[in-house]
């Protein structure tokens, strides 16, 4: 009735408790990525993982057994509320140096931003300084306040934790706490280039208001934090234990940061060599 022939229905059923246990690894494979990821990971990720692994990968596939598994991402949209005031920056001495700029090189371009972790005790206020190229955090500071003093202290600890080279461009938006003079004294001092994102044009900064829609999404929402010091080590444990060095990215061919960093480094200088 089927059309379908004995030997080959025979023939199928040998092989059906093969493919059954290969089927069974490969889900294996898919929720410990999953797992490993924090729970962050969707299937476009998780595909690519795969395929580091050794393993083929089709994203309609992989997006089914996750269905099927009831593996879903964190991720969801949310708006995060910008937290600094640029109405009193305005004019050409507030110029945007990275507009234009289609490719970056390891710390050609920097950005930097503010945002806010919630806890019992208050708001905790959260700056960081990433790479563009790379994007790594280079470095964050957590406070109870959110004064230029917020700023300056986590592009001091950038420079000391890297070899951030001079003509280093630091991009950010208009926010006084960038535009303050003991910002831009610092900056000066260290030989880098001040840009900022257009008035009223927050994907001007786009590197920096992805990383904190990440960082909400995959540390901070539906978690409560009694105190200010769980806040910080919860923060401090995802960038340097997770974001910079496991968390896989599509624009850097499915490596981590600090991978993505090593293999352009091998390259540059077997090149040299």
């Amino acid at each position: 009735m089927l059309k379908f022939s004995t030997s080959a229905y025979y023939d199928w059923l040998k092989t059906k408790e093969d493919r059954d246990d290969k089927q069974k690894k490969y889900e294996k494979a898919i929720v410990k990525i999953f797992n490993d990821s924090h729970k962050t990971y969707g299937p476009d990720r998780v595909c690519g993982s795969l395929r580091r692994q050794g393993h083929t990968a089709s994203y309609k596939r992989v997006s089914r057994i996750m269905k099927k598994l009831g593996l879903s991402s964190i991720h969801n949209r949310r708006r995060q509320r910008s937290l600094t005031d640029s109405r009193k920056a305005r004019g050409k001495q507030w110029p945007n140096l990275v507009r234009g700029l289609k490719t970056f090189t390891p710390f050609e371009v920097i950005t930097s931003d503010i945002s806010y972790i919630r806890t019992s005790e208050g708001f905790e206020y959260l700056c960081k300084v990433k790479d563009v190229a790379t994007g790594i955090v280079l470095a964050h500071t957590m406070a109870n306040h959110m004064k230029a003093e917020l700023v300056t202290e986590t592009i001091k600890k950038a420079k000391k934790r890297w070899l951030l080279p001079k003509d280093c461009i630091h991009h950010s938006d208009l926010g006084s706490q960038y535009t303050a003079e003991v910002t831009q004294k610092l900056l000066k001092s260290l030989g880098f280039k001040q840009s900022f994102s257009r008035a009223g044009k927050p994907g001007d900064n786009a590197w920096s208001e992805s990383f904190f829609s990440i960082l909400k999404k995959e540390a901070v929402h539906w978690r409560h934090f009694k105190t200010r010091q769980e806040a910080r080590q919860a923060i401090f444990a995802y960038i340097e234990s997770f974001y910079n060095t496991r968390r896989i990215q599509k624009r850097l061919d499915y490596l981590s940061p600090i991978q993505w960093l090593n293999r352009y480094t091998q390259r540059v200088l077997s090149s040299v060599a």
